[in-house]
């Protein structure tokens, strides 16, 4: 089986009726609020039924709105992120959630580490649901300009309309 095909099968053997979707990057104000308002976007296009958030592995944001360019960048693709408040990944999220998707490497590897030996989540990288994307990061628009935020966008818009289509079969 391709890593794709594994993927999907995976997926199949562990969502319940109802998945629940958590989108985890370092700080939760750019990245994993994006992915969250992108799933968003699509899941409601398609009538999927969803649970879905973001977090952060890291604490340095918790409770704040997301980066201003990632708000401007989903307010220009048709979704208003403001109201979004950063937040640490939390060890009932573990339990919460059928799927934990991480942004990059680094954050996959935090997650991994931190999920408790009776954890129900499949943990993987997002692009890892995007055939030919597999152990991609999405990128990290933090530290660059607002094109950087496009690209992030992309990225997990792409990403977004894999994954529901993974669930809607």
């Amino acid at each position: 089986m391709a890593i794709a095909e594994i993927a999907v099968y995976q997926m199949t053997m562990v969502s319940p009726e109802k998945p629940a979707i958590l989108f985890v990057c370092l700080g939760n104000i750019c990245r994993s609020p994006l992915a969250e308002a992108a799933f968003r976007m699509v899941a409601s296009k398609t009538g999927l039924a969803v649970e879905v958030d973001s977090a952060g592995t890291g604490d340095w944001h918790v409770g704040k709105s997301p980066d201003s360019r990632a708000m401007a960048t989903a307010i220009r693709y048709g979704t208003d992120i403001a109201a979004y408040r950063a937040r640490q990944l939390a060890d009932e999220d573990f339990h919460r959630f059928t799927h934990i998707f991480a942004l990059d490497h680094a954050n996959l590897g935090d997650i991994r580490a931190r999920a408790p030996h009776d954890s129900n989540a499949h943990i993987s990288l997002l692009l890892d649901m995007v055939p030919g994307r597999e152990g991609q990061a999405v990128a990290d628009p933090y530290f660059g300009d607002e094109a950087g935020f496009d690209t992030t966008w992309q990225d997990v818009m792409e990403a977004a309309e894999a994954l529901t289509l993974r669930f809607l079969r």
